[in-house]
């Protein structure tokens, strides 16, 4: 007979397991089928932060662990939820985000056998998903979770989604797992001696190597190999995405590659470092990168290696431990520092033209916006960006000199999702302050009004948790792709303008501070009172007007260049 003394309920089972994990946030829309494991999980210390929608709930949690590494636990319901959870699903999994998605559903005793649908059919969620389970016995959902956790970090991390009845959850159970021990890490794959070796032979070949670090370069704690690469040995990192600010960004060796990847067809060699070759790298083929480029690819994804284009040398390794070995073989090596400032010559007529947009007009350009933003930014600030015009724009002026301080929409896209990344991330920086006894960071994004639109009552859901951060909106009335494509197209805006929206008055009525600016004196008065407000959210809504004929030489968005990659090496066309 089992000893009941030992037995917890299956929500008490369930915070265990997350605490085992370092848990302490979760993110949840409402609460009817997740009322156990709410109540078990706040009356022991973990912050529940709200939802307005099931897609924002999934897109805070994954703000959460791009920020703390851990996973992030969202709650929805299955029937209207889970469609409802597809687009943070699939953000998460397209940014090799660990995201838990709990789905309660009903007990099976309310299931009707000719229903529309199935209550346990979790197929909608299954392409953007790494793994998607339904527990089918309430003493099972700790081992349940705990595999959950497990595959959402292990290798390339990802989203997963874990179903169960909610009557699950008062259920006297046997824990089944271990839930008093702490996680072990998991363990990082190496490279060979060999392979670091031939790697060295091909870097010392080299007279202009590059590397290009993703968020799996974050992700491995590969900051202090890059910036030793970088300043010891002269070779320039272009970082994307989560892996921003690992070098600091002073335009020599640190470079974003937004705008580093207007010179990375001067490089010789290439060295991926956790960075995907896909749409955004031009797919790691030519026009961007020249058939001769000598390439090294590092992943721990065996599948990566060969992705569009097969390397001269593939490293299934974690980051950090391919890159450390390189360090170590260069340094033995005696070799000599090679010169970086072929990066910053390419791009020097680029760098001037953005350095000086915007600058003369009485009016607030995007350009000038960002600038004012990236001025302002704490050196440990998170930063997050979101929208279409102002998103490629500020790509083009902020800079990053810390670890941890970028995050955006991409590789997905999709519009909107910053604001809840920006609400995860607030909770994800108040857990690590508590946690190391260090000053809480400033999270700050800078959105469109196209894209605020979106998850805008997410505002309400940081003032009730008291998670205050700042949203700038570039407001240009309209959705500024159409704004700029569609007169070139047709001559004309087509559904392109919202009219006169006052985001100011919106974010006060979610109970956040708002201010509105439509000259630069306004601006710069908004953004020096913003940053001096701690314990609220603030929203500045900024007016702005774009100069018409827009220079080529400030985007930072290649789409021709995408179409002339796929013509040429897919399409079988000419790509001219």
């Amino acid at each position: 007979m089992n000893n009941t003394s030992n037995r917890l309920t299956g929500a008490a089972v369930m915070r265990r397991v997350l605490e085992r994990f370092g848990v302490k946030t979760v993110f949840a829309l409402a609460g009817a089928s997740q009322t156990l494991l709410l109540d078990e999980c706040e009356k022991t210390g973990f912050r529940v932060v709200p939802g307005r929608h099931e897609s924002a709930t999934v897109g805070a949690a994954d703000g959460y662990s791009r920020v703390t590494g851990k996973v992030g636990i969202a709650m929805v319901n299955v029937d209207q939820g889970m469609p409802n959870a597809i687009t943070g699903l699939q953000q998460a999994y397209e940014a090799c985000s660990p995201v838990v998605v709990l789905v309660g559903r009903e007990p099976d005793t309310w299931t009707q056998p000719e229903l529309d649908f199935d209550h346990g059919i979790l197929g909608l969620v299954q392409p953007v998903t790494k793994w998607a389970r339904t527990v089918q016995s309430a003493a099972r959902l700790g081992e349940y979770l705990e595999a959950a956790c497990r595959r959402a970090l292990a290798g390339r991390p990802g989203p997963v989604v874990l179903a169960f009845p909610k009557d699950f959850l008062n259920e006297l159970i046997d824990p089944g797992v271990d839930v008093d021990t702490p996680i072990a890490v998991n363990p990082r794959p190496a490279p060979t001696t060999e392979d670091v070796s031939l790697a060295v032979d091909l870097i010392q070949s080299a007279k202009r190597p590059l590397i290009i670090a993703g968020s799996g370069s974050f992700r491995s704690g590969a900051g202090e190999s890059l910036r030793e690469l970088a300043a010891d040995f002269g070779i320039p990192v272009a970082t994307n995405n989560l892996a921003r600010g690992l070098v600091p960004e002073d335009d020599v060796t640190g470079w974003g590659w937004p705008l580093a990847q207007f010179a990375a067809h001067e490089a010789d060699l290439v060295i991926w470092a956790g960075a995907r070759m896909a749409k955004k790298f031009g797919y790691g083929l030519s026009p961007r990168f020249p058939a001769p480029t000598k390439m090294i690819k590092i992943d721990l994804d065996a599948e990566e290696i060969g992705r569009s284009r097969v390397p001269d040398l593939g490293l299934i390794s974690d980051s950090r431990t391919a890159l450390n070995g390189i360090l170590s073989e260069l340094k033995a090596r005696s070799t000599s520092p090679f010169d970086p400032m072929w990066v910053r010559q390419t791009l020097q007529d680029r760098l001037d033209v953005i350095d000086q947009g915007g600058r003369e007009e009485p009016h607030i350009e995007p350009l000038r916006l960002a600038r004012a933003v990236n001025t302002r930014l704490p050196v440990d600030a998170i930063f997050v960006q979101d929208g279409a015009s102002i998103l490629v724009q500020s790509w083009a002026v902020t800079r990053y000199r810390a670890e941890g301080g970028y995050m955006d929409t991409m590789p997905l896209g999709s519009m909107g999702m910053g604001t809840p990344l920006a609400l995860g991330a607030v909770a994800g920086a108040k857990e690590i302050a508590a946690e190391t006894g260090q000053p809480e960071r400033k999270v700050v994004l800078v959105t469109g009004d196209g894209a605020f639109g979106f998850y805008s009552a997410e505002l309400d859901s940081a003032t009730q948790a008291g998670l205050p951060f700042i949203c700038v909106i570039s407001n240009n009335g309209g959705w500024g792709n159409e704004i700029h494509t569609q007169p070139r197209q047709v001559g004309r805006t087509i559904n392109a303008h919202f009219g006169e929206v006052r985001y100011d008055v919106v974010a006060q009525g979610f109970g956040a501070t708002g201010f509105r600016a439509e000259t630069v004196s306004e601006l710069d008065d908004a953004l020096d009172k913003s940053f001096d407000i701690n314990d609220k959210v603030v929203v500045i809504d900024v007016v702005v007007k774009e100069s018409s004929g827009l220079d080529p030489r400030t985007s930072t968005i290649l789409y021709h260049d995408v179409e002339q990659t796929r013509a040429t090496h897919f399409g079988g066309g000419d790509p001219s």
